[in-house]
């Protein structure tokens, strides 16, 4: 029997990989398993949770981001060293094929699914290409699930996808480039079935917008979401979704009944500006004196709110940290993630910083290491970069301790009316909080009251 090894590389313990609570299963490497033949061993690496150790295989499949695509390549050269073939995919090698097949035998340019099949029979004939371009899947033909059984037990949330593809074409974002403008779902009832026999209490609906952006997309949203309460399929989970899922009302009170706990979204930042420089079109839409209203319609079921936020901004100037500070503090958000804005392969932002010159860390593909949300790799317009850094320590000073962080739970805690939602707040509050105070940049000194010189 032919045994093939799946890695999960993992180059450093920092940001959400530092709390249980906010660490999430390498579902693409499930569905890698799921779709190879019946005749081959299949097993996991994952440094998520072990320490990497050279295995016994025939053939090695990597998957990998950016910001751990060396911690990949070191791994990919242990085993071709020993005349392994090493096959590496995910969004990174599918932005950057040519520097990926540096370092392995073999590489996948966009969705594995459809193409393993070929790859598999490919190597076992003495013939594997160099390159394999995978086709954009039909979500509501495809039926196969992920192989969980593969995956380490001590991941709390059990990953899945319902859809993919984003029409939206936001700069600091490569979705559309990778997956398609096309929003592709699976059917509801495709969804319920592998919902049904997961074991594991706790969901993390990982699409990039599980309502969509259509009216067909919302319908079968409302689909799903009833169908989990009628098949009684009791779950505890949370979504990504578009700010403007707040005018769906009944969606968001039928997700409650649900299940759902929190809703992750992108409301980026609340100066004008700088999300029409991000082509950030459904915020701009919404209007950003709606932000609180939106969150109120959350709040009303129950549903708690994470809104990420980004640094880094041409427009910004050292007097926004203090009024997004100040916002952030009494928007009723009950989990706020700041990063700072990174320029990833396969983004119209890394084109253009790339054009200007702009780059700070362009020694690729060792630098690939700085590109985490958490250094700032480029040179912003208006404002120095330890300027950023300093901000984002005084905003983080502010959300993490007294009087600020208890009295944000404690808003979260009379707003949601849920003590499973407040629960998910608090732990994700604590992840976050203990992702800041080990990041690069903290320093216990200038997370306090000198701090008001970044602001001024």
């Amino acid at each position: 029997m032919k045994r093939l090894l799946l890695i999960n590389p993992v180059s450093r313990k920092s940001g959400y990989l530092l709390s249980r609570f906010s660490t999430f299963s390498p579902l693409g490497l499930s569905y890698v398993a799921a779709v190879t033949p019946s005749n081959w061993q299949v097993q996991l690496i994952d440094e998520n949770f072990e320490e990497f150790t050279l295995k016994e295989a025939d053939l090695v499949g990597i998957s990998a981001f950016s910001s751990n695509i060396n911690r990949a390549y070191t791994i990919a050269k242990q085993y071709r060293d020993r005349n392994i073939p090493v096959v590496i995919g995910g969004i990174h090698a599918s932005m950057i094929p040519d520097e990926a097949l540096r370092y392995a035998d073999c590489i996948v340019v966009g969705e594995v699914e459809k193409i393993w099949g070929k790859i598999i029979e490919d190597f076992e004939n003495n013939r594997l290409e160099r390159r394999y371009v995978g086709p954009r899947i039909d979500l509501e033909t495809f039926s196969v699930e992920p192989r969980r059984d593969i995956l380490h037990p001590n991941y709390l949330w059990q990953s899945v996808q319902t859809s993919r593809g984003c029409p939206f074409n936001c700069r600091f974002c490569s979705v559309s480039r990778y997956l398609g403008k096309s929003y592709r779902q699976r059917k509801a009832e495709d969804v319920l079935k592998e919902l049904e026999k997961i074991d594991s209490r706790f969901i993390a609906f990982v699409d990039d917008n599980l309502i969509g952006y259509s009216q067909k997309s919302r319908s079968r949203a409302l689909r799903l979401f009833e169908g989990m309460t009628e098949q009684g399929i009791r779950r505890k989970w949370w979504m990504q979704t578009s700010i403007n899922a707040a005018d769906e009302e009944k969606i968001v009170e039928m997700a409650s009944l649900a299940g759902c706990m929190f809703v992750f979204i992108g409301f980026e930042t609340i100066e004008r500006n700088t999300l029409k420089e991000m082509n950030k079109t459904v915020n701009l839409k919404t209007g950003i004196y709606n932000y609180k209203k939106a969150i109120n319609v959350f709040h009303k079921h129950g549903i708690g709110v994470m809104g990420a936020f980004i640094l880094g901004n041409d427009y910004e100037t050292p007097s926004y940290y203090k009024e997004l500070s100040k916002f952030l503090v009494h928007s009723g958000i009950d989990i706020i993630q700041i990063s700072l804005l990174t320029p990833l392969p396969g983004t119209e932002l890394m084109d253009e910083l790339q054009a200007a010159g702009r780059l700070i860390y362009s020694n690729f593909p060792e630098d690939w290491d700085k590109y985490r949300f958490s250094y700032m790799v480029h040179r912003p317009g208006r404002i120095e970069i330890d300027k950023v850094y300093e901000g984002n320590n005084y905003i983080k000073n502010k959300l993490y301790t007294f009087p600020a962080y208890p009295y944000r739970l404690f808003k979260s805690f009379l707003s949601l009316h849920n003590l499973t939602s407040f629960a998910a707040v608090y732990k994700f509050n604590k992840a976050l909080s203990k992702s800041w105070q080990h990041a690069h940049y903290y320093n216990k000194d200038n997370g306090h009251g000198d701090q008001e010189s970044a602001v001024r």
